[in-house]
């Protein structure tokens, strides 16, 4: 083919390039009722082994509480599962097919991952509702963003979330004049836009007061089943209010795991942790 004919092909307005076209995550397969895999995890930051073979399986739909004392490897099981950290060793999987060590961030988020951090984000200066607007997933692009309009099926979305997280009379309420525990609230609601398949959520209840938790504990009870959901606490009246299994972590590895029951009443627990 010759440099002019080259030209003329690469110009054609009919044909669209496959550098062009956005990769899209393989369909989650969960032929065997298990969405999140973690086996044999390890590793080390200068010579601290934060994570220790770590072995964790999620069911689809399952709630499951994260424990464990400071430095028991939460937070970088947490980061190793969204691509934050790669571990050293070991493997990953979201369902039957998908590698999350294979995939960055933004790949694993779009794979139907979505993490929610101790302390609150979202747009302060922004209505509730623009809140979600912002959060809706789908094309991100600057040109798609300016011309944006909700169509009805994404305006009812938002009504549903809306409602699911109990902001529908702070609607177009600034979201940096709610409450901390409503703030929190808006948060996993701005992940429930993006349509995740397993939410991690590390310490809901810190900083809320009774209320609030009694409604944060209701919100998250609600998720499971619809959605897979990871939780990481430290309040145990919140955990017992919330657990369906619990699975205490201690020195990157579990150290017991069973219902809320069973792990109160193991000793080892008992000597690591909840004897503090």
């Amino acid at each position: 083919m010759s440099v002019l004919q080259s030209m003329r092909s690469f110009m054609r307005r009919d044909q669209v390039f496959e550098f062009l076209i956005p990769d899209t995550p393989p369909d989650l397969d969960l032929t065997h009722g298990v969405i999140l895999y973690l086996e044999e995890i390890s590793v080390s930051f200068d010579g601290f082994k934060a994570i220790d073979n770590l072995n964790l399986y999620i069911d689809d739909g399952e709630l499951r509480c994260i424990i464990g004392p400071n430095g028991a490897g939460k937070t970088t099981m947490m980061d190793i599962i969204t691509g934050k950290t790669r571990p050293d060793s070991g493997s990953a999987w979201f369902g039957q097919q998908i590698n999350l060590l294979k995939m960055d961030e933004p790949e694993i988020a779009k794979a139907g991952i979505g993490r929610k951090f101790q302390k609150p984000t979202v747009f302060e200066h922004h209505a509730v509702i623009e809140n979600l607007e912002l959060a809706m997933a789908g094309d991100k692009g600057v040109w798609v963003t300016l011309n944006a309009r909700l169509n009805g099926e994404q305006r009812d979305h938002i009504d549903e979330i809306l409602h699911i997280i109990g902001l529908n009379q702070q609607a177009a309420q600034l979201a940096g004049s709610l409450s901390h525990g409503q703030k929190q609230w808006l948060e996993i609601g701005m992940l429930l836009m993006q349509n995740p398949k397993l939410l991690l959520v590390d310490e809901p209840a810190a900083g809320m007061t009774h209320q609030e938790m009694e409604r944060t504990a209701e919100l998250l009870t609600s998720l499971a089943g619809s959605h897979s959901v990871i939780v990481v606490e430290h309040d145990m009246d919140f955990v017992r209010s919330i657990a369906q299994k619990v699975t205490v972590l201690h020195q990157g590895s579990v150290l017991a795991e069973g219902t809320m029951d069973e792990v109160q009443n193991d000793q080892r627990v008992i000597e690591v942790y909840l004897g503090e």
